[in-house]
């Protein structure tokens, strides 16, 4: 393996049984079909639930509905773009010709993309124990405290927080169609509450930006039925 990415696994503090697993990790799909993207999806819950074990143990008195806040500001595209620049990743990214000339290797939702990409690799590579650990090392330098829940909530949180007062199942969020470049692609997300036959779709450049963008179309599906 090359030496900047054997760097990479020292910052990441997890050494690669599989380093190909590693090496598909910052590889976009404008440069390979064998590529991140299944890696960030993967990712995204093994994140989602890393932090959720971190905030429960640091922030004990804290109400459900806040820890979904604090959460929200932790997995967003900004701090983990500031994440990805720890991590230097920008000069490891594999990316197609086009994506590159176009200023890929900085572009925010790619990188924050990565490092879910990342975590998902670990989670592979060795189980959860070891991706949980991998979090938790990303995060010792996020400040995380009680005064993050007056954040303004994204469309995914509030979403989230009216169904699970109402002790419903969570929305499910499906990809239903990529167009454009593969610079410059963007990405048609389906929002679906099964339990109220809701769905809404919402477009936006990355999956993140879509599913944020269909979970805005079910709010407002649901403040107009006045549900």
């Amino acid at each position: 393996m090359e030496p900047a990415l054997n760097a990479l696994q020292q910052r990441l503090q997890h050494l690669f049984a599989n380093p190909a697993l590693l090496q598909r990790a910052v590889t976009h799909r404008s440069f390979s079909a064998d590529n991140n993207e299944r890696l960030e999806f993967l990712g995204d819950s093994v994140l989602s639930l890393a932090i959720s074990s971190l905030l429960y143990a640091r922030l004990a008195s804290m109400p459900e509905g806040d820890l979904s806040r604090v959460r929200a500001n932790l997995v967003k595209e900004e701090t983990l773009h500031k994440i990805a620049l720890q991590l230097q990743l920008p000069g490891l990214l594999r990316l197609g010709e086009g994506e590159s000339k176009s200023g890929g290797k900085q572009r925010p939702s790619i990188l924050a993309d990565a490092v879910e990409a990342l975590i998902g690799a670990v989670y592979l590579d060795a189980g959860f124990a070891a991706a949980e650990k991998v979090v938790h090392h990303l995060f010792e330098g996020v400040d995380i405290n009680p005064h993050m829940r007056a954040a303004e909530k994204d469309p995914k949180t509030a979403l989230q927080e009216l169904l699970q007062g109402r002790r419903m199942k969570l929305p499910q969020y499906q990809v239903v169609e990529i167009t454009g470049a593969a610079h410059r692609q963007t990405f048609k997300v389906e929002c679906a509450v099964a339990e109220l036959n809701i769905k809404a779709h919402g477009t936006g450049g990355s999956r993140r930006a879509g599913e944020q963008a269909a979970a805005a179309a079910v709010l407002e599906q649901l403040k107009a039925k006045h549900l």
